[in-house]
């Protein structure tokens, strides 16, 4: 409201100006209709030059915001969900363990040891897990390997 105010007397105190000055002609009446037109958009500039500082004064900051902002707890990385889901499936299902755990623990030996992942260095039950020519189970829906045995498998894969 003050703003309008403000705007209002400019604009009015400037075409008082240009009243008296059109009355009195010291120049010409083009120099004058200018110098009124200048008037106006400076009127015009100030009220918007403290239209925007105000609103910008009100606002809150970006850094404010992200302040305030909710706090979303970080989440757990996908492939651990995945893998977590791996090896909860093969403690449940011995297909599993075959078409899916077995190929798995073999990309990490692989990684691991490159192509020198051999009985010697994995040890004997992490060897028939991965290796090549291992035979598919006799009964798919069987229970799959347990937790011990899937920590004694990862245990030596770090420890190769």
């Amino acid at each position: 409201m003050i703003e309008v105010r403000r705007l209002a007397i400019g604009v009015v105190l400037a075409t008082l100006a240009l009243i008296v000055l059109l009355g009195v002609r010291p120049v010409s009446r083009e120099t004058i209709l200018a110098g009124y037109a200048i008037a106006l958009a400076s009127i015009a500039m100030a009220a918007l030059t403290r239209i925007m500082r105000n609103a910008r004064r009100n606002a809150p900051s970006r850094f404010e915001h992200e302040l305030r902002r909710e706090r979303i707890p970080p989440g757990r990385p996908n492939a651990l969900v995945r893998i977590e889901r791996e090896l909860t499936l093969a403690t449940s299902n011995a297909g599993h363990v075959h078409d899916r755990l077995r190929p798995m623990v073999r990309d990490i030996a692989q990684a691991r040891l490159g192509r020198a992942a051999t009985r010697e260095r994995l040890g004997d039950e992490t060897w028939e897990l991965i290796r090549p020519d291992a035979p598919e189970p006799r009964d798919r829906s069987a229970p799959g390997l347990s937790l011990r045995t899937i920590r004694r498998v990862i245990e030596a894969l770090e420890g190769a």
